[in-house]
């Protein structure tokens, strides 16, 4: 089945071209069908490649999603043109009448800010409070996932030595997990992130049941009963060259950058990034959407309390 998006979003023409069953506005008021009202708060100064990758793994599964894009009415985009915000996104305020299947928010490049000094973080609050009432699941990837466990439980990041970039193999350590049901003992993950959580921090916590995690990059995966609230503390949704465009960009400009481990052929800058995690992530989402979202919200949307 398609994610059906609006028919102008750039993300339309690139899922199109690689086969990815996409259904547009115009085309869906003809199907019958209750969509899964899948709302995405983009934290991203790269919008529009964000937007991509999240429908791309959204849609990769056999349900029917409807993507609602959500912007900070607190943070004017810098990288995105104005005419792109206004044409696809909404603010807060036009849907907190609703209710949503299911709610992603995504990173942000702020982690060297601690959480209260990010310029959007009292509008983040309300969104996260208001998840408690309004949304099915919510799914928190990278900085969105320590702002949540900050916000909910009181868990502050910590600062890495140095920073962790590049793709590591990771485990499932809840087996009785339904997140990760059909995965490999052992899978890829993309991270590039400068802080992280500590494990002893969330074994602290009651509710918290810690899913997957990774030698060398940690916890990975948290989430509360019934996975209400989850937690991803890496990027499955990436492409194959996120890291080598983040890689390139610092080290061009001359700033301290060390080469993604598990990334390039031999170690080869100079050969293609070689994609390992692109069917972890496709399982992961669909998991989430079938298993968390799917599988609880009730048929009438309106009844999710």
């Amino acid at each position: 089945m398609p994610i059906k998006i609006p028919n102008e979003l750039p993300a339309t023409k690139v899922l199109n071209d690689e086969n990815i069953f996409v259904i547009t506005e115009t085309r869906a008021l003809t199907q019958d069908i209750r969509p899964l009202q899948i709302l995405i708060v983009n934290l991203m100064p790269t919008k529009i490649i964000t937007e991509t990758q999240l429908a791309r793994v959204l849609g990769n599964t056999p349900l029917q999603v409807e993507m609602e894009l959500l912007m900070m009415s607190t943070h004017k985009s810098k990288n995105t043109s104005e005419e792109h915000m206004l044409a696809f996104y909404k603010t807060f305020d036009e849907v907190r009448h609703r209710k949503f299947d299911g709610m992603v928010i995504t990173g942000a490049p702020v982690e060297h800010m601690h959480f209260t000094e990010v310029e959007y973080w009292d509008e983040l609050c309300e969104i996260m409070e208001w998840s408690k009432t309004h949304v099915t699941s919510t799914f928190h990837i990278c900085w969105a996932a320590q702002a949540a466990l900050f916000y909910h439980y009181g868990i502050d990041k910590r600062r890495l030595d140095k920073k962790l970039f590049g793709v590591f193999p990771h485990y499932v350590e809840h087996k009785g997990s339904i997140l990760f049901r059909g995965f490999d003992d052992t899978f890829m993950v993309p991270h590039s992130r400068h802080t992280t959580v500590a494990r002893e921090d969330i074994e602290a916590v009651e509710e918290l049941k810690i899913l997957a995690a990774s030698e060398e990059a940690g916890v990975y995966a948290v989430a509360t009963d019934r996975g209400r609230q989850i937690f991803i503390t890496g990027h499955s949704e990436y492409d194959a060259d996120t890291l080598e465009r983040e890689y390139l960009r610092d080290k061009s400009a001359g700033l301290p950058i060390e080469m993604p481990v598990n990334y390039y052929p031999d170690n080869d800058d100079t050969k293609p990034p070689l994609v390992s995690w692109r069917s972890g992530a496709n399982l992961l989402y669909s998991n989430w959407l079938n298993y968390f979202v799917y599988q609880t919200t009730p048929y009438d949307i309106t009844t999710i309390s």
